[in-house]
């Protein structure tokens, strides 16, 4: 198994307050140089890497699921620490969250673009509404620790069908968590 550093802050935020503090997250990987990914003091859930995304991109380094030249869409993406693992392995790889977190994913593909030996870009997508955009569906699906917030447990699920083809393969990643509804949340989750 890979090691796993967190680094001090790289850069503070200008005068003009352009950028929050951030901090970088490397992701060692079985072959090469390390991702580098940058993380977020402050701006919620998507700012930083979480665990599930780490046990998912290491889970996809060995090769369990083929992913050279193959269609990913990673939901949630957070930092985009699991799709671009997936890009450095081959797949074309579309990583998607929320308006907020586009410049964060940005800065990561921008930052591990000479890794990638398939594609990655990022697009807007708010779970629940149109992904006719994200037709044909894609060949895998990824998740990772997207199950927390009895609110959007609904629209990931639409989502998710709406996604789904009779040969797509969801990869879903998530931390049990026993705290509040956390545990009804996931079982309303798996009974779909």
């Amino acid at each position: 198994g890979g090691r796993i550093r967190s680094h001090v802050p790289l850069r503070s935020a200008s005068a003009a307050g352009a950028m929050a503090a951030g901090f970088v997250r490397e992701l060692e990987r079985r072959a090469g140089p390390a991702l580098r990914l940058e993380q977020r003091a402050a701006g919620g859930v998507g700012c930083v890497v979480w665990d599930a995304a780490l046990v998912l991109a290491k889970f996809l380094e060995t090769g369990a699921c083929p992913l050279a030249g193959r269609r990913v869409l990673e939901l949630g993406a957070g930092t985009g620490a699991v799709g671009i693992m997936a890009a450095t392995l081959g797949a074309e790889v579309t990583v998607t969250d929320l308006e907020e977190l586009q410049e964060l994913l940005g800065v990561n593909i921008e930052n591990n673009k000479h890794l990638v030996t398939g594609s990655v870009r990022a697009k807007v997508l708010k779970w629940g509404e149109d992904v006719t955009e994200f037709q044909p569906p894609p060949d895998y699906i990824l998740l990772a620790d997207c199950i927390y917030y009895e609110e959007s447990l609904e629209p990931l699920l639409k989502t998710l069908k709406d996604l789904t083809g009779p040969d797509t393969c969801i990869l879903c990643c998530y931390e049990q968590r026993t705290m509040g509804k956390n545990p009804e949340i996931e079982r309303k989750y798996f009974e779909v």
